[in-house]
């Protein structure tokens, strides 16, 4: 199991959460990063520092883009990976908020290209549920749960063209989490199809405020 992870939280108020971070970077699929819902509108040292360190730790960065469900000019997005790649090397991108209709898929599609084009190695797109079949090729990473814990208990479901991918192209993010869970959360998302994940204890308004307990345990 490799784990996703989307931190958001500024390192100078929680230095210690990413130095722990940093130095379990090698147990990551890729770290997220968000400055500000994106990258900001001027480099910010803290993140530069925190982006150079866990590259040295040969972790894979992220920057955060929101797509707000196609609603955003694409240009807008593309400017946005164009910054993350620029002020902080980020390896590539996570699309959040993408929207998981059939009818979006060709502008996503472009829009992949585009940022790939920009020099994004790794794409994620997360419409946090199954989207139409096609979305999948698109990215190297889906993400087709973000949800609260209850919820992923009682209310998943995997449509059959998902049940035939490789478990390595999906990944399920949830929040709310009891810790004493966390494992059973990893181990349900392994049986669930999903090779990463991101199980976090955390809830709104910000759940990915804090690390997975996961990070640094055994239940892989």
């Amino acid at each position: 199991m490799t784990l996703l992870i989307p931190l958001y939280v500024h390192p100078a108020e929680d230095p210690g959460t990413w130095h722990r971070l940093i130095a379990s970077a090698a147990e990551t699929y890729a770290v997220v990063l968000n400055p500000a819902s994106g990258p900001g509108t001027g480099p910010d040292p803290a993140f530069a520092a925190v982006a150079d360190a866990l590259r040295a730790a040969d972790a894979r960065v992220l920057g955060y883009v929101d797509t707000d469900y196609g609603a955003r000019d694409a240009a807008e997005v593309t400017d946005e990976v164009r910054r993350h790649r620029e002020w902080y090397s980020a390896d590539g991108c996570f699309l959040d908020r993408v929207t998981a209709r059939s009818d979006g898929l060709p502008a996503c599609r472009k829009l992949v290209r585009s940022v790939r084009r920009l020099g994004a190695g790794t794409v994620v797109l997360n419409p946090g549920v199954h989207p139409a079949p096609g979305y999948a090729r698109l990215a190297d990473l889906t993400v087709t749960f973000e949800g609260h814990w209850s919820t992923y208990v009682s209310a998943f479901s995997r449509p059959a063209w998902a049940a035939r991918q490789p478990p390595e192209r999906f990944c399920h993010l949830v929040y709310g989490v009891p810790e004493a869970l966390v494992p059973l959360a990893v181990r349900t998302a392994r049986e669930r199809g999903a090779a990463v994940c991101g199980p976090v204890t955390g809830k709104p308004p910000n759940p990915w405020a804090q690390l997975t307990p996961a990070l640094t345990g055994t239940e892989r």
